[in-house]
């Protein structure tokens, strides 16, 4: 894909005179310390937390955002934009001797909960808002559409047990962190999305979290006898998104559901 012209959200916060810190995006793969691939992320990249590699789990990364945010939090320098990439839920598929995909979730809703939770305990829980969501929505259909996705905020302006059933996009998930940060519309795109106003609340309420401990295990391996081993072996993992997503959807069906037969997508019923 093309970088966009007029660059990315970092890019917008420089611009505005907005701080930010960036842990994981556009950092090249395998290198420690960590390094931007582009030039506008020199200075803003954690250097210590990992990028895009399955073999690192979730956990180390969170550890890794919680050290720094913790000096941030004593030093009252907080960036005001902390964007957080934690990869591990591509899963490695059932590739012998890697974690199994329940696992590799596992770790990530862990390492998720975990940021939360700190956040909520910490002197910023009333004036920061975390807006969650996944990469690739077009990665696989569900029952209703190829393009769904998720998106989760929590905040102590954020309506609590609610959930939105607004028609949003992931450009709008960008027009709310605009608006909230006094950050201009970097498109026409943007600038005409939709925020997410359904999500939020002009009464605050106290903010506090706490992780919930998996069930799943976080370090369940693969066999070699699992659905799909064989052909595991042969994603390329190294880089992300090179995965042809029906083979690593197919995998993760068999893997899951066994002989249950996987859905047509709707598209294919229409």
């Amino acid at each position: 894909a093309a970088y966009p012209r007029s660059g990315f959200l970092w890019d917008g916060a420089a611009r505005a005179g907005v701080s930010y810190r960036v842990y994981g995006e556009f950092t090249e793969f395998g290198m420690v310390p960590s390094r931007g691939t582009i030039p506008s992320l020199n200075g803003h990249v954690a250097p210590g937390f990992r990028g895009y590699d399955l073999t690192v789990p979730d956990q180390t990364r969170i550890d890794e955002w919680l050290k720094e945010f913790r000096e941030f939090e004593q030093q009252g320098t907080l960036p005001q934009l902390m964007i957080v990439w934690l990869p591990r839920d591509h899963t490695a598929g059932t590739r012998p001797g890697s974690p199994t995909p329940q696992a590799m979730v596992a770790d990530n809703d862990l390492a998720l909960g975990r940021l939360v939770e700190t956040v909520s305990h910490s002197r910023y829980a009333g004036d920061t808002v975390i807006v969650a969501t996944e990469d690739d929505a077009q990665n696989g259909p569900d029952h209703v559409d190829a393009h769904r996705t998720i998106a989760v905020l929590a905040g102590a302006f954020v309506r609590r047990g609610t959930v939105d059933h607004t028609l949003y996009s992931t450009v709008s998930l960008l027009r709310t962190i605009e608006l909230i940060l006094g950050i201009p519309p970097l498109t026409q795109f943007d600038a005409a999305a939709q925020p997410l106003l359904g999500a939020f609340t002009d009464r605050p309420a106290p903010f506090t979290y706490t992780a919930s401990t998996p069930r799943q295990s976080l370090v369940a391996l693969n066999a070699p006898t699992a659905p799909g081993a064989a052909e595991s072996l042969r994603l390329p993992l190294n880089e992300v998104d090179e995965v042809p997503p029906a083979v690593l959807n197919r995998i993760l069906w068999r893997a899951i559901k066994g002989d249950v037969p996987m859905p047509v997508a709707p598209a294919t019923r229409r």
